[in-house]
């Protein structure tokens, strides 16, 4: 019988990394996820993984602050131990991230470290941690953002720091090749959640912009998301590898 697949995936307990660990825990993957402050959001994800049938642990991490992360990784090598008997996992999802809506003139030093830290510098130096733990033949699936094709006001500093993860993802690929562990990143585009404190999903007007702009003529959902990023971390797609796969709906093509 073939081995349980497990996946980390990093901001799990919303949002698109809530659909994602799902999503995962659907086609049987058992699941580990990272929140930041929200435990009863992340116990109510734990229970709806179980009520699948599933096994799904959560773990308190603040993903921007790298003094953690060693810690972290000896943690959650006791914790598959423990819940699935094996000390390493297969997927990796670096999901976990903040965004704003500031124009470049009111930009702030400390508002840009805030986003660098947790966008760029936290999941290089996470990946860098995990990376001794991760499944030879596992895969890596970072998340991008479609700003790093096309450019709107005010998302300057965030849409730099998912070029920067594109740039990584393809080296990161090339770095890994040899133990046969793939990387990607997936682009999404408007996405309805909480992520930039709900902009657009408090926004009807902006729903309207969105959808005049996306060719299937509306805006994305979490579930659009996470449920791709599952079928792409499938060992039918592990030949994928070092890409960038927007999903958007078609969002300004």
């Amino acid at each position: 019988m073939d081995q349980q697949k497990i996946a980390l995936v990093t901001g799990g307990s919303r949002g698109l990394g809530r659909s994602t660990a799902i999503s995962l825990a659907k086609k049987g993957v058992g699941v580990v996820f990272t929140y930041h402050s929200r435990e009863d959001a992340a116990q109510e994800v734990v229970a709806e993984v179980e009520a699948l049938g599933g096994k799904a642990v959560s773990m308190q991490l603040d993903s921007s602050n790298i003094a953690l992360f060693p810690a972290f990784a000896t943690m959650l090598k006791g914790q598959l131990l423990a819940t699935w008997g094996r000390g390493n996992f297969d997927y990796l999802v670096n999901n976990a991230g903040i965004g704003t809506h500031t124009p470049i003139s009111d930009f702030t030093e400390a508002e840009y470290d805030a986003l660098m830290n947790l966008n760029v510098k936290g999941v290089f130096f996470l990946t860098q941690a995990l990376l001794p733990i991760i499944a030879d033949g596992g895969s890596i699936v970072n998340i991008s953002s479609g700003l790093a094709r096309f450019s709107m006001p005010n998302t300057s500093v965030y849409a730099m720091t998912k070029g920067a993860i594109e740039v990584f993802t393809r080296v990161l690929a090339k770095e890994c090749g040899a133990r046969g562990i793939n990387v990607n990143t997936v682009a999404p585009g408007a996405v309805e959640t909480d992520f930039g404190n709900g902009r657009l999903r408090n926004s009807s007007e902006l729903q309207k912009i969105v959808a005049q702009f996306t060719a299937l003529g509306r805006h994305g959902q979490a579930d659009d998301i996470g449920p791709m990023i599952a079928s792409l971390l499938s060992d039918a797609n592990h030949w994928v590898n070092a890409q960038r796969i927007e999903v958007s709906g078609g969002m300004f093509i």
